[in-house]
């Protein structure tokens, strides 16, 4: 394990509300949107989340890191937060399986963090302002440099992030030897999605962010899947015309996260930035179709616009979430085509949403009854 002293770290949000911790992980200072996430298990899947890409994740759990890492919990090949802040930051684990300490860890990925904040009064902040930039520093103790530095930090509203994410060359996954075909967009895909397809009998070709359909329809897939990703959809042009043509082409069209936010956007639905978004494994929705409610794993900062949904005479809601009414799940008139704004891959997470998976298959045999 490495040698870790706890230097003196600062946390300084964007409104100016300071706090003062120790550092975690690299020495050094990062910047970000700042959110937090309510899950009690999974950091090492939330650390290496895609759709993470660009903001400083507080946990609400009081220990992170206490379990190791282990290789094999990831969702990407990298860590993608921008940064990390926690209340306590356990560098001993026990489980056997791990292979290194979350201190080496990131400290092999160069990401800067703070350990020993009052989380909970944090969270409570953010709830109460909104999401907003922040910085966080273990170099840097001068409160005017640090908001010097926090003033370049662009908003989230408006980024278009998925392609810094993406695949840079499309790549195959699970058997070719499979039954069906499924091409992916690769917004920030992550691997327990694939993972969730191959295990259904599905080859998976993914393609980067900005593939058009054109290239993408040459496989001859039986399926296309809009995955989740980072950013605001509204700055997402080029995914916006790839689902339209998907939609066009009459293809079987399921999307996930901002997958979801892009096909209610080739719908002629707006989305919007949220106050706070939603990140967590316990979120309630009802699926008003099936009549039924499920435990959900969720990670958005956007969603899409409501009354423009409820107003829209292309699609209809399927799904809503039960603490906000916010919409949760569509489908298209007319169309083979669904979303769902959370994650039914569920990692972490309940698996009370994997249906979603074989209801895409049906919809492909072209035997989904709903």
């Amino acid at each position: 394990m490495t040698n870790y002293t706890k230097l003196p770290a600062i946390l300084l949000l964007a409104d100016g509300t300071v706090y003062y911790g120790k550092a975690a992980g690299k020495i050094g200072t990062t910047t970000g949107e700042i959110c937090f996430n309510t899950g009690m298990t999974g950091y090492q899947e939330i650390f290496t989340d895609p759709s993470y890409f660009g903001q400083i994740m507080v946990t609400t759990n009081a220990h992170i890191g206490n379990y190791g890492i282990h290789k094999e919990e990831v969702e990407s090949d990298s860590i993608k937060i921008a940064g990390l802040v926690c209340k306590n930051y356990n560098i001993g684990f026990s489980r056997k399986e791990a292979s290194e300490s979350i201190q080496d860890y990131f400290q092999n990925e160069n990401i800067v963090g703070i350990s020993d904040i009052d989380t909970r009064a944090l969270v409570r902040h953010i709830r109460h302002k909104g999401a907003m930039n922040a910085i966080i520093s273990s170099e840097i103790t001068d409160l005017e440099e640090l908001k010097k530095k926090l003033a370049e930090v662009p908003s989230m509203d408006g980024l278009e992030l998925s392609s810094q994410v993406s695949t840079k060359q499309p790549y195959f996954y699970g058997s070719p030897e499979a039954t069906y075909k499924i091409a992916a967009l690769d917004l920030g895909i992550k691997k327990n999605i694939l993972r969730n397809f191959d295990g259904r009998d599905i080859y998976v070709q993914v393609f980067p962010a900005k593939t058009s359909f054109e290239e993408m329809n040459k496989w001859g897939a039986d399926g296309y899947f809009i995955s989740n990703g980072p950013g605001d959809p509204s700055a997402m042009p080029y995914a916006i015309e790839t689902v339209k043509q998907v939609l066009a082409a009459d293809k079987p069209l399921f999307g996930i996260c901002l997958g979801h936010q892009l096909l209610a956007e080739a719908n002629g639905i707006g989305t919007m930035k949220m106050f706070n978004g939603h990140r967590g494994l316990n979120h309630p929705v009802k699926n008003i179709i099936k009549n039924h409610c499920e435990v959900t794993s969720q990670n958005h900062g956007f969603g899409v616009i409501p009354e423009e949904v409820r107003s829209s005479d292309k699609v209809e809601i399927t799904h809503l979430n039960l603490n906000d009414q916010s919409i949760e799940g569509i489908r298209v008139k007319g169309k083979k085509a669904f979303s769902v704004q959370y994650h039914p891959e569920s990692s972490p997470g309940p698996h009370d949403s994997r249906y979603l998976f074989d209801d895409f298959i049906e919809m492909i045999k072209g035997e989904l009854a709903w």
